[in-house]
């Protein structure tokens, strides 16, 4: 017994990482062999070949993670927060196994989906803590946010090329491509209709590529590794603190954890209320009705625009479904206001909560902490309003005498006003077919997809923030003020020349590739390609329905334009330029003439 015990402490002590990379190797090979299974493999015979290796491959990766998680423990002779992981996978597998050997009440989790979950599971884990190992080399951390962006992409066109991703047409190679940058740049452009022609595999792909998309994969295989590997190296912590824009080391896990959490708990929330507005009797199963609520709540919140809705909202059956449309935009309306944003108004809350409880019930006195709401969520919440109620109203005059007409009731102009005015802003979701609103209506969602959101969250755009500096500049240098000011604070002069470089460079990057675009489709009219153009840029998904009939050429031009925006064209700038040393010097400043 000794020296089996001197065995596991020698292996888990000094030769952790080869067992690690065994379970990696593993669980690759698994997932490898469960992919090919789901989404190629055709032939009954062989499917049912497969279909015993995954189960194989399942139970004995559920054998091995015990065996390590429990061989951990006893070595260390403490439970660690990497062993509250293994033990959570483990149950995990238990309860599978059960379901799938008992019956009964666990009945429901001993469909093969939840197996292929089990070895994702094992795989994304190990995977993650092999992306902490980064920092062993040198990586520009903007270099490193760009690549996996392009890594996810290249991952999801080649599942969405897989023979069983869809039902009817198969897709190229160019459309498979177009497919997986617009859910990784949560764009929304589509050239199929994933309701129809995809399987429930494809849409899955879909809606996983918009999760991990929207919330950027270095943010996912950071809050796995840590949550699988237990920690992060100070490296780690300096590396995740420029991806997520935290200046402050200590505060980098709480970001990265912060961000997970509001995102999965607004998300459960919403696939919740979507749940309950849609009617049972367009379903053929709960599950089928669940999925659909999760795929809505995750493509909402995310800013995605991708629907699993025959026809689109502005079919029948959901034109009209209020409750439903309310939901959606809850969703993407949080989604736009960014996770600091929504995390200082948790704290905000959280903090009035605590000094009424102190006043009225401990009858203490309250030591109220300074800023708890900070500048930068007061400016972002002030621009959000001003937008979110100007497009309603404007939208809502615009279209009184003509779209909202099939609408019955006041209540039903105000909600598709609402709906369809935020959701240009960057969602890309549409209850009324945007080919039959007015011209002027037409103009002012372009304005908007152009306008965006705000910054941090996962919509696109040039931000409202960037259009508000920008506006404030100009009312400055009209008063003949040298600086702004509000909210008794100055803004920093780099700020004001960043929103105008970021400005510069949307308007360059849109009015190129609405001139490749228009030599690409010489046949197509100008007003659908301009739009399908700021579309891309601005990650919004809107289109005149000329997407799917593009050349080759044109959705290749499109896939760089969602890419760029969804990225930032100066983040590629600063990513790929090389930084200008410091100079020890200046020089004379001298005024330009305009």
């Amino acid at each position: 017994m000794d020296s089996i015990f001197s065995f596991l402490k020698y292996l888990f002590r000094y030769k952790k990482g080869i067992v690690d990379q065994v379970v990696f190797y593993a669980s690759l090979l698994s997932t490898i062999v469960m992919v090919l299974h789901v989404g190629y493999i055709t032939n009954p015979e062989i499917a049912d070949i497969t279909q015993r290796i995954v189960v194989a491959s399942y139970y004995g990766l559920f054998l091995f993670e015990i065996f390590r998680t429990v061989s951990s423990i006893l070595v260390a002779r403490r439970i660690t927060m990497a062993h509250y992981s293994g033990v959570l996978v483990s149950a995990y597998f238990l309860l599978i196994f059960l379901s799938r050997h008992s019956g009964g009440l666990l009945s429901s989790f001993a469909k093969d989906e939840w197996l292929y979950l089990g070895i994702a599971i094992i795989f994304i884990s190990e995977l993650s803590k092999s992306s902490l190992f980064f920092d062993n080399f040198y990586f520009n951390p903007t270099i490193l946010f760009v690549v996996s962006f392009l890594g996810l992409i290249v991952l999801g066109a080649f599942l969405l090329m897989l023979p069983r991703t869809t039902l009817e047409a198969p897709l190229s190679f160019v459309d498979a491509f177009f497919m997986a940058t617009s859910a990784v740049c949560i764009t929304g452009l589509s050239v199929t209709d994933i309701s129809t022609n995809f399987s429930v595999f494809g849409q899955s792909v879909i809606m996983a590529l918009i999760q991990v998309g929207g919330l950027g994969i270095m943010t996912f295989t950071g809050f796995f590794g840590y949550f699988f590997s237990g920690g992060f190296s100070f490296k780690n912590q300096l590396m995740f603190g420029e991806i997520l824009g935290e200046n402050k080391l200590n505060s980098v896990i709480s970001t990265l954890l912060t961000i997970i959490f509001i995102t999965l708990l607004f998300e459960f929330i919403g696939a919740i209320l979507i749940f309950f507005s849609l009617e049972a009797k367009h379903f053929d199963s709960i599950g089928e009705r669940i999925f659909f609520a999760a795929f809505h709540a995750i493509s909402g919140f995310c800013n995605s625009g991708f629907t699993i809705v025959k026809d689109g909202i502005n079919s029948d059956t959901y034109r009209f479904n209020y409750n439903f449309q309310l939901a959606v935009a809850a969703m993407f309306i949080l989604g736009s206001f960014g996770f600091g944003t929504i995390f200082n108004l948790y704290t905000l809350v959280k903090e009035r909560i605590n000094a009424l409880i102190c006043k009225f019930i401990k009858k203490q006195n309250y030591r109220h902490k300074p800023q708890v709401f900070t500048f930068n969520s007061r400016f972002v919440v002030l621009c959000n309003v001003i937008v979110i109620i100007l497009a309603t109203v404007s939208y809502y005059f615009l279209e009184k005498d003509h779209s909202l007409m099939a609408d019955k009731s006041a209540y039903g102009d105000w909600v598709t006003s609402i709906f369809m005015a935020n959701s240009a802003r960057s969602a890309g979701f549409n209850s009324v077919d945007i080919n039959f609103v007015n011209i002027p209506t037409l103009i002012m969602i372009v304005t908007l997809m152009w306008v965006g959101v705000s910054p941090g969250s996962t919509g696109g755009g040039v931000k409202v923030t960037t259009i508000a500096i920008a506006l404030m500049n100009i009312v400055a240098l009209a008063r003949g003020k040298e600086s702004i000011e509000i909210f008794k604070r100055k803004i920093a002069s780099e700020s004001v020349n960043k929103a105008f470089a970021i400005i510069l460079l949307s308007v360059l990057t849109i009015t190129l590739s609405f001139i490749l675009l228009n030599f690409a489709d010489p046949e197509q009219q100008m007003i659908p390609l301009l739009f399908e153009t700021v579309s891309a840029y601005t990650t919004c998904g809107l289109s005149l329905g000329i997407t799917a009939s593009l050349s080759a050429t044109s959705k290749i031009i499109l896939m760089f334009t969602m890419f760029v925006g969804r990225v930032g064209m100066l983040t590629l700038l600063v990513a790929f330029i090389k930084n200008t040393k410091n100079k020890s010097y200046i020089y004379p400043t001298e005024k330009i003439l305009f």
